[in-house]
């Protein structure tokens, strides 16, 4: 059977987000790796498909190779493809979308810095370390207070994008050296979203799929093939 979606992608955050989402909806993809390493996604043939030159990008072969960067739009374009995992009453689906933006606003800018100056500055700066991590915890302690006002299961009370968007950054908050000891509600969170089956596969993308290639000409042919 032919893959349906092409996802170039890495074992991060962000491109844990798409591999979950693809999961949760049972599609038919090909994973290619980018290599970090190599600077691949930096490459004039990456490029053209994200000009931002990061990961995720997911083409969508059933929509005439259409290609779509940034992961927050590539879980909308297919929870509104699929109608999963996004409300369609006017409301609750500006509540998925705001917490959507939540975290590729707050969550994921901060701590990843946190991470930067936590991991890999050549440098110890402890301003810099103290205040990611700050800003990291607060911006959990926002999620504890949503989890908690309403008693949600979830960020928006149903498993939603949200969700998706928002775990496999959570999930890792000791990377950055930040402590949910004191949000039970998030905590609570962590396990029913990890619980679910599509989320544990998803995580092990790219590096325990089939048909993975590190190939440029590969890339190039994606780009050729593409409508851009």
């Amino acid at each position: 059977m032919t893959s349906s979606y092409t996802l170039l992608t890495a074992p991060t955050p962000n491109g844990h987000k798409v591999s979950i989402m693809l999961e949760e909806l049972g599609l038919k993809y090909t994973v290619k790796v980018i290599n970090f390493g190599k600077n691949e996604q930096k490459l004039p043939w990456y490029i053209k498909l994200n000009p931002n030159g990061r990961i995720p990008v997911l083409i969508d072969h059933e929509n005439d190779d259409f290609v779509i960067f940034e992961t927050g739009a590539i879980l909308i374009y297919l929870a509104e493809k699929y109608s999963r995992f996004l409300p369609t009453d006017h409301k609750q689906r500006s509540e998925v979308i705001q917490w959507l933006m939540f975290q590729m606003a707050g969550i994921g800018p901060m701590q990843g810095q946190a991470h930067v100056f936590v991991r890999y500055a050549p440098e110890k700066i402890p301003f810099a370390i103290k205040r990611y991590q700050d800003e990291t915890f607060r911006l959990y302690n926002v999620m504890e207070i949503q989890l908690s006002k309403h008693k949600k299961d979830f960020i928006c009370g149903d498993y939603s994008i949200a969700d998706i968007a928002l775990y496999p950054w959570v999930r890792i908050h000791g990377w950055a050296k930040v402590s949910v000891d004191s949000l039970p509600y998030v905590q609570k969170w962590l396990k029913r979203v990890r619980s679910r089956d599509a989320v544990q596969r998803g995580l092990l993308v790219p590096s325990t799929r089939l048909n993975v290639s590190q190939s440029e000409k590969d890339g190039k042919k994606l780009v050729a093939s593409s409508k851009l």
